[in-house]
């Protein structure tokens, strides 16, 4: 089993290989998930994967953004030119970009952001010219174990490092609320925020980082390709620590140099370590600190501005962090055994006291400390991106009504074309009432669903592992990120990306032959998460905006913005741009809401707005003015 570590540098590279990785992943300057991190250049890019080769190390290069038609020229160039340099393959998460590349022969592995998590999701990689999938975080070791039985593609699991708190590829809370797209290699990490609900106020979304050594047999029994360490954004002996325990595991290293590194890995990055869902759906939050603060190593009681040592694993020259809570209040450097002093005013009580430095790591840092010069000779080449141009011309665009209740629907009927149901306990009913009313019915697929479950019928799919579900017609949701007009036109309607700008959209439109849709209201899904302790209610951010949350029959939690999409004032822009359908999202809304604002979109009454607007608190315009 392979051991894939997080190149996020050139020092980082090197980190890697003297770790004893059998792989690495990194980024080019563009089209990579962590944008902020420091990258390689073109010529860096070359220069590192012949070091990384003659050290018989493998290199994968992310290009795991969502790309957009302006951008696709010079992506399909990229990708010719990792594989005129070498590359072992490219890492993608845009569906579009997977059809335009799918005849350079290079191997390509599916992003965790396709949000693969089933058989029939890996079916669809094969299919699809995929290589490897890099599957889903939230899978269990037992659905891991089911899902990847006799794969026709390679798997890969992260097992070290941080655990997003949504669904991979799922995630618009950095895009809708701080207006930069985690889709983009922008992410903001609202997740590490302060929220408060009715019962809990901390860092409700902080998921501590997975640490999984333990089930790396396991793992390997299933059949596993590899088992990857997260961390592009983080140091160079992070990247060396964890490279070397997992090589120590896989090499049956000795157990207590194994231990030494273990220590060391936790004292130079820790917020938390679990075992993210591995384990079960159970607990992943860690609430009381988003930060960095090293390894934990006591409580302790201060008098005096002292405290004793006895019984506390603390070595001369550690350099230590102390805490009250939140607060950090200062640091030491141990400088003897017995009872330390506080070097800075402290009053007396309980704090607690973490390991920030070990003079162990010096030596390991000089491991690494020498770093090539990386650079390359050959040119990067000029591709060409024309798709032909499409005359949609102006349509009248039917309404679909996104629902998950019987009232609701009844509340909308009169004025929909369409309804998209939310599976749960009405969902038959709901089908009789849109069949006897001559309404289009479709079920809303759950948006995590490892066992494959298929019913007959229309439906609306999320991912690709869904796309050969439901017997009737297939819808896309705007889940599926299709963020480009070369998105295949293999489902009977597909709604368009939450992030798309009315430029874009119309750039989509002008060549794109398929069906579309654009919503036009509703509160966005931000975030689904399959952390159990999310509740139904509503979380509130440190500025007071306030975000509802329901929790499906599933047992997923949705969380919603805290404002409504309302495009009422562009329907005419979005007729004329060929739309075919308007996504109108009334989900967990008062009947007398959704009835209005179907009237209001069913008669394109402009002068409803402010009414709507009154009903419904915060309006926003999403990113159709604006982008990513």
């Amino acid at each position: 089993m392979e051991i894939l570590a997080p190149a996020g540098s050139p020092e980082a590279l090197v980190a890697a290989v003297k770790g004893n990785a059998d792989a690495v992943y990194l980024g080019g300057k563009r089209f990579g998930a962590r944008k902020f991190s420091d990258n390689f250049d073109n010529g860096q890019l070359e220069g590192a994967v012949n070091y990384a080769h003659d050290n018989d190390v493998k290199v994968y290069v992310t290009v795991n953004t969502l790309i957009k038609n302006s951008e696709m020229a010079d992506a399909i160039s990229f990708v010719k030119y990792l594989k005129d340099i070498g590359a072992d393959a490219v890492i993608v998460q845009d569906i579009g970009f997977l059809r335009t590349i799918g005849r350079i022969d290079i191997p390509k592995h599916a992003s965790t952001q396709m949000g693969i998590h089933s058989r029939k999701g890996l079916q669809w990689c094969h299919d699809n010219g995929i290589d490897r999938a890099i599957l889903a975080r939230e899978l269990t070791l037992d659905e891991i174990e089911y899902v990847i039985k006799d794969s026709p593609v390679e798997t890969e699991v992260f097992s070290q490092g941080a655990l997003c708190y949504c669904m991979s590829g799922g995630c618009l809370f950095s895009s809708i609320v701080g207006g930069r797209s985690g889709n983009r290699g922008e992410c903001a990490q609202p997740c590490r925020k302060r929220y408060s609900s009715r019962t809990r106020n901390g860092y409700l979304m902080n998921t501590a980082d997975m640490f999984c050594v333990g089930h790396f047999d396991r793992l390997k029994e299933m059949g596993v390709a590899a088992v990857k360490i997260e961390g592009r954004m983080r140091s160079p002996a992070h990247t060396y620590l964890t490279s070397k325990v997992y090589s120590m595991i896989k090499n049956n290293g000795n157990a207590e140099d194994l231990e030494r590194m273990k220590e060391l890995l936790m004292t130079i990055f820790n917020r938390g370590y679990g075992t993210g869902y591995m384990d079960g759906v159970r607990k992943v939050v860690q609430p009381v600190y988003p930060d960095n603060r090293g390894q934990f190593i006591a409580s302790v009681q201060i008098t005096e501005k002292r405290f004793d040592t006895d019984g506390i694993d603390i070595n001369v020259k550690d350099g230590l962090s102390i805490f009250r809570g939140e607060e950090k209040i200062g640091g030491l450097k141990v400088t003897g055994k017995g009872r330390i002093t506080v070097p800075f005013r402290i009053s007396d009580g309980i704090y607690e006291i973490y390991r920030t430095y070990d003079p162990r790591i010096d030596p390991i840092k000089n491991i690494f400390s020498d770093v090539p010069r990386f650079t390359g000779t050959k040119n990067i080449g000029i591709s060409k991106f024309e798709p032909k141009v499409v005359i949609r011309g102006k349509r009248t665009p039917e309404l679909s009504f996104y629902v998950s209740s019987v009232k609701v629907l009844n509340a909308v009927a009169k004025y929909a074309d369409r309804v998209y149901f939310e599976m749960n306990g009405e969902t038959e009913d709901a089908r009789e009432i849109c069949g006897k009313k001559d309404i289009e019915f479709v079920t809303i697929l759950p948006r995590f669903s490892p066992a494959d479950e298929d019913i007959d019928g229309n439906v609306m799919v999320h991912n690709p592992g869904q796309m050969s579900l439901g017997t009737g017609e297939r819808y896309g949701s705007y889940h599926m990120n299709m963020f480009n007009s070369m998105f295949p036109n293999v489902l009977y309607q597909t709604t368009l990306s939450a992030e798309l700008s009315k430029r874009e959209i119309r750039e989509i439109c002008d060549r794109y032959q398929g069906r579309l849709e654009q919503m036009v209201f509703g509160r966005i899904e931000l975030m689904v998460t399959r952390d159990p302790e999310m509740a139904s209610g509503v979380l509130t951010d440190e500025r007071g905006y306030q975000f509802p949350v329901y929790k499906d029959e599933r047992g997923l939690s949705h969380i919603l913005n805290s404002a409504d999409l309302l495009l009422l004032d562009s329907l005419d822009e979005l007729s004329s741009m060929g739309i075919d359908s308007m996504g109108i999202d009334v989900r967990k809304r008062p009947a007398e809401v959704a009835s209005k604002v179907a009237k209001a979109f069913f008669g394109r009454d402009v002068g409803k707005k402010n009414e709507i607007m009154d009903m419904c608190g915060g309006v926003t315009q999403g990113h159709y003015m604006r982008g990513v």
